[in-house]
């Protein structure tokens, strides 16, 4: 027989739940004050909403990415973009 919850109990849940989200919330944001501080970044006099584009390409960047890997296994490495320096790990054979 299944043991029915109290909205007391719910409560509790929800509040654990909330607690865990600010815990993840923070840990994330220490994450990329570290990623900015040690890459100079923090240091740089730029705009909030600059800021804000940065780093939505850089997320859109990943996402992308994240979908190629999803799609198959067999998905070729990301090739560089136009501008990028590096030099390309696999040549391409395709025609």
């Amino acid at each position: 027989m299944a043991i029915k919850s109290s909205i007391t109990d719910i409560d509790a849940q929800i509040e654990k739940l909330r607690e865990r989200r600010r815990s993840m919330i923070a840990k994330s944001a220490e994450r990329f004050a570290r990623a900015a501080t040690k890459s100079g970044l923090a240091e740089m006099e730029i705009a909030d909403e600059e800021v804000d584009r940065i780093v939505e390409e850089i997320a859109a960047r990943f996402r992308k990415g994240e979908k190629k890997e999803t799609a198959g296994a067999t998905a070729s490495p990301r090739r560089p973009a136009v501008g990028e320096t590096g030099t390309p790990t696999e040549v391409s054979h395709d025609s």
